[in-house]
């Protein structure tokens, strides 16, 4: 049999939807476990990086730790140690410094 007459075949009955639904279905999950979490954080990261305000400290994403001196609508200026300050955009900032995400799983001492 040549690569046509099999494709030119009618398949079994009742297999015709079933070649509809099983696309939609894998459509279905790539959008709830991947698309729909990856848009959701990227809006909070958006959201992160309008709400900072002076006086904060942050991280960046680079790991560089400071205080925002200044917030612009496009960059911050951040003051890392002893009046030293550089300028970085807003998305450069990762996190809060001291944020529950630092935090390490350190067992503490028990007093005996």
């Amino acid at each position: 049999m040549t690569f046509l007459t099999l494709l030119l075949q009618a398949p079994a009955s009742g297999s015709g939807i079933m070649q509809l639904i099983f696309p939609a279905a894998i459509g279905l999950v790539l959008y709830f476990f991947m698309i729909r979490p990856q848009q959701r954080k990227t809006s909070e990261a958006k959201a992160f990086r309008e709400s900072l305000v002076k006086g904060t400290r942050v991280v960046t994403i680079g790991g560089l730790h400071g205080l925002l001196v200044e917030v612009g609508p496009e960059t911050v200026l951040l003051e890392v140690e002893r009046g030293q300050r550089l300028r970085f955009d807003r998305s450069a900032i990762a996190r809060v410094a001291g944020s529950p995400a630092t935090a390490t799983d350190s067992a503490t001492p028990i007093a005996s």
